[in-house]
């Protein structure tokens, strides 16, 4: 069992109680030794992927290190320096999308135009696509102003909605924040209605933006399957009535749309759909924590994603496995001092639990069983912290991302 598959499907493991018994599938059973011609189990082959993974970041970091040294000591000539330059500049980006951006830019690899990067992500050319999306969905003046070239770079001319969605969510893997996604499928929207020209039946670009939505939850529905009730074409139809200033789409739209997602599901990058549908709609907060380790004590940065009643954290924001889940149940939270770090607060067990039971990756790639009683983390700001602690709290009880869509929904169904 690979970790990001217990990633998705741990809300039933754990929402039904049976953390012990997770937590025991996780292990790995002593068995006889099998003759080499037997088959390796699913377990060892996951251990060996995530082996053989560890070293490859490894290698690419001794990589990087030792072409930079190459650069230094002029060894190649201008040519190959300016290959060699790219392609760190590329494995920067993929493990830190912002540093990689600021290393080409200095090597003068690129401009420090929206224009130039924009044109850079959208070739992807060794390029991870969760590194595009992570640089594309930053707020500020000039990531934004990036992400609008990108999505101009983009020609959804003569092509129906659906057709156009399946372009544009191949360039790059969505985040899984709900205001990055906003900004990301307002440029989206707006772009193809300008493409339609006399052509656009939208009224405004929100009824794109409503309907964009509807198409990628009529995905989930029909193609995750842990959703057992599949929606019908009438109830798809329903559910986008009056979204159009207040009128009605053609219902042969509706029809032709549906039956294209029935008959081919989306294709997203570096996923299978699912991981990325789950985490789409049931965001709650991600970012940078320091988190303090258990038996040395010492504090590392860690990339924490809170979803569906589980922490999760990453090594590098790019990572697809988690190193460490944390499920909130018998857990609680609670601010504390400490003599390192500012704005600290603590997870800890509590409902007559002795330790937390999470469970993360050690240093050889293999699942271990946690034994906390306590996760301290380190905000970059008091602010930070309080935000926090009250996502944790309430983790299940408030969605951003279905307020924000209700909100755009309202403004689409309001008559002109």
């Amino acid at each position: 069992m690979q970790l990001n598959s217990v990633a998705r499907d741990r809300k039933y493991s754990v929402s039904t109680g049976n953390v012990a018994n997770w937590f025991s599938s996780l292990k790995r059973s002593k068995k006889p030794k099998k003759p080499e011609n037997a088959s390796k189990s699913v377990w060892d082959l996951s251990t060996l992927n995530r082996s053989v993974k560890s070293l490859h970041i490894k290698d690419e970091l001794n990589e990087v290190v030792s072409e930079m040294e190459s650069l230094d000591t002029g060894e190649d000539g201008k040519n190959s320096n300016k290959t060699k330059m790219l392609s760190i500049g590329r494995k920067k980006f993929n493990m830190d999308p912002k540093k990689g951006i600021e290393f080409l830019i200095e090597k003068g690899l690129l401009q420090q135009t929206a224009g130039d990067v924009a044109q850079f992500l959208y070739k992807g050319e060794g390029l991870n696509k969760t590194a595009i999306g992570d640089y594309l969905g930053e707020k500020n003046d000039f990531n934004e102003k990036v992400l609008q070239s990108f999505v101009d770079l983009h020609d959804f001319t003569d092509l129906i909605l659906v057709q156009a969605l399946r372009q544009f969510l191949w360039s790059f893997r969505l985040p899984g924040e709900a205001q990055k996604i906003d900004r990301m499928m307002e440029c989206f929207a707006k772009r193809y209605c300008d493409c339609q020209g006399e052509n656009n039946i939208f009224e405004n670009s929100d009824t794109c933006y409503v309907l964009s939505f509807a198409i990628i939850m009529l995905n989930t529905s029909l193609h995750n399957p842990s959703v057992k009730e599949k929606p019908s074409i009438e109830q798809f139809v329903n559910m986008n009535r009056g979204i159009n200033q207040g009128s009605d789409l053609p219902r042969e739209l509706l029809v032709s749309l549906y039956e294209s997602i029935k008959a081919e599901p989306f294709k997203i990058p570096e996923d299978d759909g699912n991981d990325l549908m789950h985490t789409f709609f049931n965001p709650d907060k991600e970012g940078w924590l320091w988190k303090q380790g258990g038996r040395y004590k010492s504090w590392k940065r860690r990339w924490f994603i809170l979803n569906d009643n589980c922490l999760y954290y990453f090594e590098y924001t790019t990572d697809k496995e988690p190193r460490g889940i944390i499920p909130l149940e018998n857990i609680s939270i609670r601010e504390c001092a400490d003599r390192q770090k500012q704005h600290c607060f603590e997870l800890y067990a509590s409902g007559g639990a002795d330790f937390i039971k999470a469970c993360k990756t050690d240093s050889e790639g293999k699942v271990v069983e946690g034994k906390h009683t306590v996760y301290r983390m380190s905000a970059s700001s008091d602010e930070e912290r309080k935000e926090w602690i009250m996502r944790l709290t309430q983790s299940i009880s408030h969605n951003p991302f279905y307020d924000m869509l209700a909100t755009r929904k309202r403004k689409a169904q309001l008559n002109p």
